[in-house]
């Protein structure tokens, strides 16, 4: 049995710092990286993805709503033309920068309200999709399990691969808890890990309401803006290496 770990990266912008992206990089599978809409900058993006091709990890674009003051949590409403170039910029580029640093985006992750938007809106989605296969039907998108995304995604022929969140809240429907509401950020690491365990083997996770919740984990994603993330991705992967569970990227 295997997964992918996924981290977000890449998210600091100027002299502000933003979590480890190299401790990260030497942690996961995959990292990633912002494209300077909601966060990062070329600098930034490119450091991360040096990091990146010295650990042997997947790059993927980070693509969000152009919102940096709101770090992409706040939801626009875009039209569909301006949404699909507002993707196709950012993947090309941090295409261009990682090509530069000696490594090569392989996948798309959306970012915060973008992501959770499309799970749910039809119309955003199917802009999204288009946008990212208008640069290449070969780069695979990480997705909420049974999202609009995942739809949009296959009808556009591409790769959606259903991912689980290792530090947040599940609601009962399977959809991610708010995070203006109680119980939407996970802190314990050994009970992080030892949820994502069970997400991988199992296909289950306890939603805040006590109920179980059945999910899809071909990659689990652990947030590097989250307090104490490099100690929690650690403990994730020795819970995964101790499952006899390898951890490598999708691509």
């Amino acid at each position: 049995m295997n997964v992918d770990l996924n981290s977000d990266s890449g998210e600091s912008f100027g002299s502000w710092t933003m979590g480890d992206d190299a401790a990260m990089a030497q942690i996961v599978s995959s990292l990633n990286v912002a494209c300077g809409f909601h966060a990062g900058d070329p600098d930034v993006a490119r450091v991360t993805c040096r990091a990146a091709a010295d650990a042997g990890v997947a790059v993927g674009a980070h693509v969000a709503y152009p919102d940096l003051q709101g770090f992409g949590r706040r939801v626009m409403d875009m039209a569909h033309d301006e949404l699909v170039n507002a993707t196709i910029y950012q993947i090309g580029a941090l295409q261009a920068i990682a090509r530069a640093s000696g490594t090569r985006v392989t996948y798309v992750k959306p970012h915060g309200a973008l992501y959770n938007r499309i799970a749910r809106d039809a119309a955003q989605a199917a802009a999204v999709a288009e946008g990212i296969a208008s640069v290449s039907t070969d780069l695979p998108i990480l997705v909420l399990p049974d999202s609009e995304i995942q739809k949009a995604a296959q009808d556009a022929g591409l790769r959606a691969v259903p991912e689980v969140f290792a530090d947040r809240g599940y609601n009962p429907d399977g959809s991610l808890v708010s995070r203006r509401e109680k119980g939407a950020v996970l802190h314990d690491a050994r009970e992080i890990a030892d949820r994502v365990v069970r997400m991988v083997e199992e296909g289950l996770v306890t939603a805040v309401d006590g109920s179980d919740v059945r999910v899809s984990a071909e990659s689990v994603c652990v947030h590097g803006d989250t307090p104490g993330a490099v100690d929690i991705a650690r403990t994730i992967r020795r819970g995964l290496d101790d499952a006899g569970i390898e951890v490598q990227s999708f691509v």
